[in-house]
């Protein structure tokens, strides 16, 4: 569906921390998806579905970003966390799960969509999303 389709810089995730974009899936529904970069080596960075898999609580908020402590995506709303690198949790209600990926590749320090699945639409959050900006929240979590 996709081919492949430069998204941002390398250098522009890192000094970010994070960087949004939306796709359209194979079912015609839009997903947002962020990148982040891999801990475990500089020059990469992966791509996941932005929704928590505990609930579809978002990682990645306009206007916030993604929270990343020690190489680990925090959760906003129960404080699980992934690892940037796999995306896999073993902490919190999300434990033993594993973030949806989306397929990206690195060139030149470049940031390539090449997922066959999903097709870009526009950097930045989803057409869909919700007027009030934040997760819904009961944590008391602080940022």
């Amino acid at each position: 569906m996709s081919g492949r389709y430069r998204l941002t810089s390398v250098d522009t995730v890192s000094e970010e921390g994070a960087w949004l974009f939306t796709v359209r899936d194979g079912h015609g529904e839009e997903r947002e998806v962020f990148l982040v970069p891999c801990e475990d080596d500089e020059s990469t960075v992966e791509a996941w579905v932005n929704s928590c898999t505990h609930e579809a609580q978002p990682l990645y908020r306009e206007g916030v970003g993604t929270v990343v402590r020690e190489g680990e995506v925090v959760c906003p709303k129960h404080g699980s966390t992934f690892d940037a690198c796999s995306g896999h949790c073993d902490n919190g209600p999300a434990a033993e799960t594993t973030l949806p990926d989306v397929d990206v590749s690195v060139e030149n320090g470049q940031v390539y969509l090449t997922d066959d699945d999903v097709r870009f639409l526009r950097e930045g959050a989803s057409s869909d999303d919700e007027e009030d900006g934040g997760p819904s929240s009961t944590s008391h979590l602080r940022f």
